[in-house]
Order: structure tokens, then sequence, then C-alpha cells
């Protein structure tokens, strides 16, 4: 069994009269990622900041490694990792020159500094890049640097907020590598994203978040089995949402978003081909995901507010 890293029982937060964080329970073990998914504004952020300590918490308990967390723990601190939603990196400096600084705050003597931030570059890929100045970088390379620059102090715990937020395909991808190496060292992720490919690929466990109460939370594939049918088939047009009435009986469970109709269920290859004899008409077959699930259990999309 796998220690734990972080425990939260009945955490709450409020600004003014408005509950953001609802009395909700988890537990992050070591060497796992454990995801957040919410919309904006679902308590994700705030929950993230409380365990960071940069916001003390109004009730409930929360532990890092046993010790109650409070504002500014040193204990805690030097264990954690945060790679924040924005790149915060200095620009006036290069690229080895930004983990250089950092691992001078953590008081490394020089020959120490030396070999961890060649570890670093090479690890983040970016060693042929050590005195580019950062702000010539490409986005994903710039991640990749808030990544290494979050991993200085040997954490044993990586928080990542929307680690991949804006990047193109392939430099997210390349992340994902990153972080996977990362887990397989027994490093501690904890993620916030509003991918669902993301999630699912990363994530071992992870709960879903809306006006600060979990809905749920387990494996992606627990989740999306427990939640939702197997299969979905997407139908749309150039004439707005289509009327389901328009195929006859439809074999599964039905949901409008916009103007696409999504039809939930199993085995829905012969719907698929009736679809496809209609003029003007288009469709989409593929498995269930986790923004099914959330679809399913807030009624409206990751993307929206609540």
């Amino acid at each position: 069994m796998r220690s734990t890293i972080i425990l939260a029982s009945n955490l709450t937060k409020r600004y003014g009269a408005r509950m953001v964080v609802d009395g909700i329970d988890f537990e992050i073990r070591q060497g796992e990622c454990f995801g957040f998914l919410g919309p904006n504004g679902a308590g994700k952020s705030t929950t993230m900041r409380m365990i960071t300590g940069l916001t003390p918490r109004d009730g409930g308990r929360l532990e890092i490694l046993g010790r109650d967390v409070v504002p500014e723990d040193p204990l805690i601190a030097a264990q954690l990792g945060i790679v924040p939603q924005e790149n915060n990196l200095d620009t006036d400096l290069g690229v080895a020159e930004n983990l250089e600084v950092y691992c001078r705050y953590f008081g490394m003597p020089a020959r120490a500094r030396a070999e961890r931030i060649e570890h670093l570059l090479e690890f983040a890929q970016l060693s042929d890049r050590r005195d580019a100045p950062v702000r010539i970088l490409s986005g994903g390379m710039m991640r990749r640097l808030v990544i290494a620059r979050a991993l200085v102090a040997q954490p044993r715990m990586v928080i990542l907020d929307e680690p991949t937020t804006g990047l193109d395909p392939q430099a997210r991808h390349l992340i994902w590598q990153r972080l996977a190496s990362l887990k397989e060292r027994g490093v501690t992720l904890l993620l916030t994203t509003h991918y669902m490919e993301e999630a699912s690929r990363l994530c071992d466990r992870l709960l879903i978040l809306d006006q600060g109460r979990i809905l749920d939370q387990g494996t992606p594939e627990a989740l999306i089995a427990k939640h939702v049918e197997p299969e979905v088939l997407e139908v749309w047009t150039h004439k707005g949402c289509p009327d389901p009435n328009t195929f006859g009986p439809l074999p599964g469970r039905l949901e409008r978003v916009g103007d696409v109709l999504y039809v939930h269920g199993v085995q829905l290859e012969s719907l698929r081909a009736r679809v496809r004899q209609r003029d003007g008409y288009s469709c989409l077959l593929r498995p269930a995901n986790l923004e099914d699930v959330f679809l399913r259990l807030t009624g409206h999309d990751l993307g929206e507010g609540s």
C-alpha cells in the first residue's frame, strides 16, 4: 500500500458569503498522478492554493506528509514543486540562468548547482538551448523549462496547474512524456487540466469538481464505466441541432449540447450508417470519454462555468 502524501477531509473555503470549496474529501498517494477536473470556477485553483499554503482554509483537515498545512511552512514547501498556469520565467535571463537562480534560492553549492542544472536541461530536452534567452523560446520549450525549474529541489510532489494549455499537440505530447517519466521515478503529481485526453492519459485517479463539491472520484476507466454508455454518436447538420425523430427510434440515451445531438449507447454502427445516408447530416462514432461523464453529472460541458 503506497503511503499517503496529501489528506483532505471536509475541506472548506469561503469568499464572503460564497462557498468556493464545500467540504471535500480526498487522498493522494505516493507515486500516483491525481487529477482535478472541473470547469472554471469549480474550486480547483482555490484547492491548489490551500494545498500550497498560499490560501488559508476556513475549515476541515488538510495534511501533507502528515503535517498540518499552514501558510509558509518551509518543511512542506521544500517537498513541493509548483508549475503555475502562467509562465513566470525571467525573460531577461537565459535558460540555464533561470535554473541557476532557483538553485541558489535553495542554497545549493556551486558543484551541486552545475550538476543539477545539467540534469534538468537534459530532462527538459533543452541542453542545446542552455544559453538561449528565454524570450525566444517556443511555448512548449517555456513550459518544459517551468517544469524543470519546479524540480530543482527534487520535490516528492509536483503540482501542475493546466501544464499544457495553449500548446500545440506535438508540444503537449512531449510534456506528457516528461511527466510520465517523473511518475515512473516515484514523484507524485497533482494535476488540473481542461484536456480530457491529458487527464485520461496521465491520471491514475481523479475527482470531478463542480460548484465547490466533488461529484465523484476514481480511475478514469471506472468513472466512464459507472456514468455513461460505452459508445457515443455525435450528429450534426448545417441547419442547427438535428431532430432525433428524423432517424426513427434511437437505440440510446439522447443529449443536446449546442447544435450537436449526442446518442449514448452500445453497438451504434447501424445508426451511424443511417445518419450517413441522409443528405446534409454528419456524424462521428467514438468511445465514451471523461467529458461525457462530466456532461452527465453536471448538465454542462467542461468549458462552461457553474
